[in-house]
């Protein structure tokens, strides 16, 4: 097979392009004691969580008026959560083997994300149940609620 001349150019010329790219630069952040502190990151920018697993529940409303306030009543109290602090990040999942979302709250405490959670809707209606686990993550998801705002148009 024949390759035509622009194509057979263009593969013979890639290895020399490739090294005439400049590398980007890296750039070292700079340890920032006072935000490390802010966000109370231990000497490694790390700080303990609880994550909860979202998953199907034994409930399942069905479609209509009240499953819409319900779902409405879910995402308020996720605003109301993230507001206080408390839920730092949530989001769906893709549903497989009932995974359907996520929270990771600002607690090491299993216990205190349950009463959290307990304020939640589809908890109370079974709509959904939760998982727990302790979770050891960057201290920065303390700034995503804050990141996200400037980043959402709607």
């Amino acid at each position: 097979m024949r390759l035509p001349a622009l194509v057979l150019a263009t593969l013979l010329a890639l290895p020399f392009a490739a090294s005439a790219v400049e590398p980007a630069t890296a750039t070292t952040p700079t340890y920032d004691a006072d935000l490390a502190k802010s966000l109370g990151a231990d000497e490694h920018g790390m700080r303990p969580y609880v994550l909860v697993i979202l998953k199907t529940g034994p409930n399942k409303m069905a479609a209509g008026e009240a499953r819409t306030k319900m779902f409405e009543g879910h995402f308020a109290n996720m605003g109301k959560l993230a507001g206080e602090k408390k839920l730092v990040v949530a989001g769906p999942l893709d549903g497989k083997e009932g995974r359907r979302g996520i929270f990771v709250f600002n607690t090491p405490d299993i216990e205190a994300a349950k009463t959290w959670v307990a304020t939640d809707p589809v908890i109370i209606n079974g709509e959904m149940v939760a998982e727990y686990h302790k979770f050891y993550g960057s201290a920065a998801l303390m700034m995503v609620n804050e990141v996200h705002g400037k980043i959402e148009k709607k």
